[in-house]
């Protein structure tokens, strides 16, 4: 059972994050932007951003998760709003048509400071894991303990910041990858993904709150 579970976490951690780390959002952009004015190293300080900062929002989200969980029906509407936010990510996704670089910012050479400071403000992280991570790691750790809950947070962040640190290595070489056809088909692939998994989350949701048996 916990082999099975290990495995489920790591196939969600791996579609959740890299669908993260690809897609168009203010942290990429500012990825992207470093790495055209500041070097591929700015890039990929920036990219580092989440393993930096998102402590805090992870702990926040499981600390209040878990009190909600003692209400099965509260739980039951998280999952199905983690629904409704994959659903709006996946319908995002499989829209996407291309994107212009922005390279407007300011100029600087704090890029690790810059990208926690855009990480920390940007609402996405925060939506995530009160809807969708917390839950998912709450119910791993019910299901097999720390180990799958390790291995979702290990894959996932690895998957993250590994496609923002190829993004910006990428961004030195190719300046207009991210109006490439083949970026915009990944893109649209994940948003096919994003979706299945809406539908698990509105399933696990419904269960909860018991329509269905």
């Amino acid at each position: 059972m916990t082999t099975a579970l290990v495995g489920q976490m790591a196939v969600s951690a791996l579609v959740l994050g890299l669908s993260a780390g690809i897609s168009p959002g203010p942290l990429l952009m500012l990825v992207v932007s470093e790495s055209l004015k500041h070097g591929t190293r700015a890039g990929l300080a920036v990219a580092l951003a989440p393993v930096a900062s998102d402590f805090p929002i992870v702990a926040g989200a499981l600390l209040l998760a878990s009190w909600l969980a003692r209400h099965t029906f509260v739980l039951g509407g998280l999952s199905l709003a983690g629904s409704v936010f994959i659903g709006y990510l996946a319908w995002e996704s499989m829209r996407f048509a291309g994107s212009r670089l922005e390279t407007g910012m300011p100029r600087g050479s704090r890029s690790l400071a810059r990208g926690i400071t855009v990480n920390l403000l940007n609402p996405h992280p925060y939506l995530f894991w009160l809807t969708v991570g917390a839950p998912i790691l709450i119910s791993a750790h019910a299901g097999g303990g720390i180990l799958p809950v390790a291995v979702f947070l290990a894959v996932f962040y690895a998957c993250l910041v590994g496609a923002k640190m190829v993004m910006a290595l990428a961004v030195g070489r190719w300046r207009h990858l991210l109006g490439s056809r083949g970026y915009v088909w990944t893109i649209r692939a994940t948003g096919v993904l994003l979706a299945v998994f809406a539908l698990l989350f509105l399933r696990d949701g419904l269960h909860k709150l018991g329509v269905l048996g």
